[in-house]
């Protein structure tokens, strides 16, 4: 945002991973001292990157060759970098021009200790009609690489991919400006006759604004944007990370606590379809969510110091987690039926039915311990 973030190393984050850039061992050959920088103005992402080192490796001496790490840089950063300081620097005075892309869906706001100040954040939906936005986005996938254990770039020039991006207001100069928190891809997938199931494939807040509910801010919106399109069916995620599922939780408890259909008398009744139908219709929630947000909502209507509500509880909650164990004696009846003594008493071996119930007990307390977190956020919400 400002020259002197250069040498701030309080403006400074690291990379979570590095190896799908450097490799499993992320590790780059043939350096001493070798440092990477990789800087990005705050709004429009320009970027500089150089490398420094101290001393390399000679081919000529040496008998082998470096690494080669700025090709290995340059192939997922877009061309158009600076490799120049001063030149980095200059490209600042610019960012008075730079304005979020697209449509804006929502503003709020967070307490910030630091500054003592309620600073403002917007969430925008943007596509690439949007001009500047397709270079823009170039440039913010980047960081996928750095932060998403198993990220890859998407095809930009398939229109069924939508892009929200939140943004922070701030003011430099009397100026206002607008610095990149972070962002999702959200990829709409048809399902016949006339429907789209949306399904969010990227998500990403950058490090220095986490634990600071962008997430959840932004996935609430999402949901809220993808709810009054009557071509929604429901909304999913592609292979979603444990912390995504925490979050997915959270946000969808909070959607669904003000329905009629999860009131504490109807959520004491059991799982029912009126919840599974209510949530889809008016949340965009499919049925396998709508079960967790009913397990979590159940746990806070219900007294588990009680010794009958507790054990009614754990019951309803075990005979869902019973699912795969229920799968794997089905397809036991069906070795019985196939498989000589001797195959049928290895593959008992395998199945031991103590081991399955403490892995259900084990399965069983994770799960409550993760819904009790979300509870706990919930009222401090």
């Amino acid at each position: 945002r400002f020259p002197e973030d250069l040498e701030d190393e309080n403006t400074t984050f690291n990379p979570e991973y590095s190896h799908q850039v450097f490799g499993d061992d992320e590790v780059a050959f043939g350096y001493k001292g070798l440092k990477i920088f990789l800087y990005y103005i705050a709004g429009n992402l320009s970027t500089l990157f150089r490398i420094e080192y101290t001393s390399k490796v000679n081919e000529k001496f040496d008998c082998v060759e470096a690494d080669n790490v700025e090709s290995k840089i340059r192939e997922i950063i877009p061309p158009g970098f600076c490799t120049n300081t001063d030149d980095f620097v200059s490209l600042l005075e610019k960012e008075v021009n730079f304005k979020p892309f697209g449509m804006l869906l929502h503003t709020y706001s967070v307490h910030n200790e630091e500054a003592g100040e309620d600073i403002t954040y917007q969430i925008y939906k943007a596509d690439m009609t949007c001009p500047g936005f397709r270079e823009y986005h170039e440039r913010l996938q980047t960081f996928l690489m750095w932060f998403i254990e198993t990220a890859s770039f998407i095809d930009v020039d398939d229109e069924r991919w939508n892009y929200f991006l939140v943004f922070e207001k701030y003011n430099k100069d009397g100026a206002t400006l607008f610095a990149t928190v972070g962002y999702m891809t959200v990829y709409n997938y048809y399902v016949y006759p006339d429907k789209t199931r949306p399904r969010v494939s990227q998500m990403l807040i950058l490090p220095p604004f986490q634990g600071e509910g962008h997430g959840a801010q932004l996935l609430e919106t999402v949901h809220r944007f993808y709810m009054s399109s009557p071509t929604v069916l429901d909304i999913t995620a592609e292979d979603p990370s444990e912390n995504y599922v925490k979050l997915r939780d959270f946000v969808l408890v909070k959607l669904c606590q003000d329905l009629l259909c999860f009131s504490p008398g109807k959520l004491m009744q059991g799982f029912s379809q009126e919840m599974v139908m209510e949530a889809q219709q008016k949340l965009k929630i499919n049925k396998q969510h709508t079960r967790r947000v009913y397990e979590i909502l159940r746990l806070r209507a219900t007294d588990m110091g009680d010794a009958e509500q507790s054990r009614s509880y754990r019951l309803d909650v075990k005979r869902r987690l019973m699912g795969p164990y229920k799968k794997k004696q089905r397809e036991l009846a069906k070795m019985r039926r196939c498989l000589r003594p001797e195959e049928l008493t290895n593959q008992l071996n395998q199945i031991d039915l103590n081991m399955q119930h403490e892995q259900l007990e084990e399965s069983f307390q994770q799960l409550v311990s993760d819904y009790r977190r979300v509870l706990e956020r919930l009222a401090q919400a």
